[in-house]
């Protein structure tokens, strides 16, 4: 029987992570649309569950509930020991949060929707603003990965599950990443696997997909 929900949007990339996340634990999990072009994450049934009114929101089996991509991560991790998403070695699992921080505090709250709308409301391209961060964050995250064949070394970590998002986004948003063959490289392993490929925008039930 399915106990785990979680709340979120098919586009959007912190949803993104935690479906890997999810995907890699081996768990099965209920999948509750929230539609963030409709606001639905600002009804009041669901700010409840999430009193910031964003996504994803991971319901657990007794009803409580976990906001943030990152935290609910770190829960599953802890949860459900095996398989591992952080390294062991305490000096790499506070490397591979630092990987996974520049995704989430240094590009994506510079590319979600409430930002661009910010952006085009006091005149701004709302194109050209997330481009550049994201542009500077995906060199930044190049330049501080290691040399194994994933994001922390030889398994997938919760640094991949925010690299794997955040590539999708950099092309939707126009972005050139193909001067970083590293992390296409990264990439390209973690699609081969299944955690990463079903949790894919256009693999989930409430897709918008174009002709």
């Amino acid at each position: 029987m399915v106990t785990l929900k979680l709340h979120n949007y098919w586009r959007s990339s912190a949803s993104h992570r935690v479906r890997i996340a999810l995907g890699l634990k081996g768990l099965a999990y209920e999948y509750v649309v929230v539609n963030i072009l409709k606001s639905e994450q600002h009804a009041s049934g669901y700010t409840t569950k999430n009193p910031m009114g964003q996504v994803p929101t991971l319901e657990l089996e007794d009803g409580r509930m976990l906001s943030q991509s990152l935290p609910i991560m770190e829960y599953l991790d802890e949860a459900y020991a095996e398989p591992p998403i952080l390294p062991l070695d305490p000096y790499l699992r506070a490397k591979c949060r630092a990987l996974a921080e520049i995704v989430n505090s240094g590009i994506q709250p510079l590319q979600n929707l409430t930002t661009t709308n910010q952006v085009t409301a006091f005149g701004g391209d709302a194109g050209v603003w997330p481009r550049k961060f994201i542009t500077d964050g995906v060199a930044a995250f190049e330049r501080a990965i290691g040399d194994g064949p994933f994001c922390c070394g030889d398994f997938a970590t919760i640094a991949d599950c925010c690299l794997i998002p955040q590539l999708a986004s950099a092309r939707r948003f126009g972005v050139d990443i193909t001067t970083y063959p590293r992390l296409l490289a990264i990439e390209e392993r973690c699609l081969a696997m299944p955690a990463f490929a079903n949790a894919a925008p256009d693999r989930q039930p409430d897709a918008v997909r174009t002709k």
